[in-house]
């Protein structure tokens, strides 16, 4: 797709991939609705770009994403692309996890793009157009020990994004599917960070991982996986899960460690 001169609705727009994406997106031509719960830091990218409306909602529930929704639209004019980027994550022994940030990553990181999804869905294929975009992540095609509940929404958002793009495959309206593995943002704390060191985690910049996104939104692409040897992992682990569980469970000790601290 090329964005010139499309309307896009962004979600997790004030977010440190978000002000990126975001900026390259307006500076290949498109006209963006920048959705974020940080009404500040949103008011400030919006200060900074052209062509852009901020739109301030809690994507935890099924109203806020109505009300939100209802805002792009009506900002916009219409919608030829929503990407679904806003996520939150937790690093922690699951027998540790609050239950309340459980319900929340689930809301945020799966029912929320889900909602979205469901509200701008009528538009796209009222006019015979447009486009959805998930960002997921690797950890959606690996599980990954104490990120339990990322990974779980990962895992479903993936198989959401492959469900619905079968379901549109005979209209106009296409949905691709992004997989990234850890990027260097705040949403990393510095316990992550110091876990990561000690296990070798491989982390990308954020502004390689929005070039690629903003590349496989142009290429019109159905599933993207970055990172290598991760992306050669998926692979395996989908054929071969048991011999995975082998070669993380080393790495998974370490992890232990860092998660109960």
């Amino acid at each position: 797709m090329d964005v010139k001169g499309k309307r896009i609705a962004l979600t997790g727009a004030a977010g440190g991939m978000g002000r990126l994406l975001a900026a390259k997106l307006v500076a290949a031509g498109a006209t963006l609705a920048m959705v974020d719960a940080n009404a500040e830091a949103l008011q400030a990218l919006a200060g900074n770009l052209n062509n852009t409306h901020a739109v301030t909602a809690n994507l935890s529930s099924a109203e806020g994403c109505r009300v939100a929704a209802a805002e792009c639209l009506q900002r916009l004019g219409g919608i030829d692309l929503l990407i679904n980027l806003a996520g939150i994550n937790s690093f922690a022994a699951f027998e540790d996890e609050d239950p309340d940030k459980i319900e929340l990553m689930m809301h945020i990181n799966l029912l929320a793009p889900m909602w979205l999804a469901r509200a701008f869905l009528p538009t796209m294929l009222e006019q015979n157009s447009g486009k959805i975009v998930n960002v997921g992540s690797i950890f959606g095609s690996i599980g990954f020990a104490y990120f339990t509940t990322y990974s779980t929404s990962k895992f479903a958002l993936r198989g959401f994004s492959e469900a619905l793009r079968r379901e549109l495959a005979d209209t106009a309206v296409k949905v691709t599917y992004i997989a990234p593995r850890a990027v260097k943002t705040a949403m990393n704390s510095d316990v992550i960070m110091a876990m990561g060191e000690a296990t070798k985690m491989n982390m990308d910049a954020p502004d390689d991982v929005v070039n690629k996104i903003f590349m496989a939104i142009k290429q019109d692409r159905k599933d993207v996986y970055f990172g290598f040897p991760e992306s050669l992992f998926v692979r395996v682990n989908s054929l071969l899960p048991r011999l995975v569980d082998k070669a993380l469970a080393a790495q998974n000790r370490i992890a232990r460690t860092f998660a109960k601290k």
